[in-house]
């Protein structure tokens, strides 16, 4: 059933975007375009976030969030954010009227996503959210038992590492680069720290605990991007995918999140600096890099059980 911004309700009355979605040849995933990006990310922040937010090196777009949220869940229902950051999903979730739980590993960003959500119920947000502070590998040791079988979307994203992140300040000895770290680069319990399989091992424990607090038929929804390190890419959403199998995971769509603005049918990219120096120098080598303008979307859902046999289908 279509409604009239182009969207349609499934049987469960969740929106679906139908805009640029097509089936996959050789797979019964569908692919589908956010339009995340009409705004940047500074305007979609402004005066919805507390400053600080802009300190964290790799802050999910408030419309990504806002999008998931409202695709794949009902006003009241839960959504988890196992890394939630400044807080992102937490935020856009209780602006949506769902509650919202996320879990930080780091102190400094699970302040600044308390003194968020409290911005946002001030602003008239009247859900409920939390922050709790702990390692989202032992997710099912840091948040009640009671909770189990209770949420109805995980909204997350694994961080890239220490290379892609970072605010640029123009200075009389050139570009300076800072919060560019998630913490001082020493705590190597930070998976923004570990290599890819260490990344993906650490990422499949967390979507495990996820699993278990996920309703049957719940959703997951993951942003991940591939990044190049000495030359070579990195395919962290493969990596992603194989870790939400591992998780017991089903994945059901791969969506394109964009992160350029579409003017009359034209992409108008907003590259950071650390991308356009990356395809500068690339381009200067021989080497035909573009600007990545998107980040992949990949979507799974937790099977379904049966009450008669208590086993998972799909």
């Amino acid at each position: 059933m279509e409604d009239n911004q182009g969207q349609h309700r499934d049987h469960a009355g969740r929106h679906r975007d139908t805009g640029r979605r097509h089936r996959a040849p050789n797979g019964p995933k569908d692919l589908s375009v956010w339009a995340t990006a009409q705004q940047t990310g500074p305007v979609q922040r402004r005066g919805r976030y507390v400053p600080e937010s802009v300190k964290h090196p790799a802050r999910m777009l408030p419309a990504i969030a806002a999008h998931a949220v409202r695709a794949y869940t009902r006003p009241g229902d839960l959504v988890l954010d196992p890394m939630c950051g400044i807080g992102t999903t937490l935020v856009e979730a209780i602006h949506a009227g769902r509650d919202a739980i996320g879990v930080e590993y780091e102190p400094r960003w699970s302040n600044i996503a308390d003194a968020n959500i409290t911005h946002a119920q001030r602003q008239g947000a009247t859900s409920r959210a939390s922050v709790v502070r702990g390692d989202a590998t032992r997710l099912r040791s840091l948040l009640p038992a009671a909770l189990t079988g209770q949420v109805a979307l995980v909204v997350t994203s694994p961080p890239y590492g220490p290379t892609v992140h970072g605010l640029v300040r123009p200075g009389a000895d050139g570009v300076a680069k800072f919060d560019n770290a998630y913490n001082d680069g020493t705590d190597r319990g930070n998976l923004a720290y570990r290599d890819l399989t260490g990344l993906a091992d650490g990422f499949a424990h967390i979507l495990t605990g996820c699993a278990t607090l996920l309703r049957p038929g719940g959703t997951v929804v993951v942003t991940a991007r591939p990044w190049r390190k000495n030359g070579q890419l990195v395919d962290l959403p493969s990596a992603v995918i194989a870790a939400g199998m591992r998780a017991g995971l089903i994945p059901t769509e791969r969506c394109v999140a964009l992160l350029a603005a579409v003017r009359d049918g034209h992409l108008i990219a907003r590259p950071s600096f650390f991308q356009l120096q990356a395809v500068r120098k690339a381009r200067a080598g021989g080497t035909p890099l573009h600007l990545i303008t998107h980040e992949d979307v990949l979507i799974f859902r937790r099977p379904q059980i049966s009450a008669s046999c208590n086993e998972p289908k799909c």
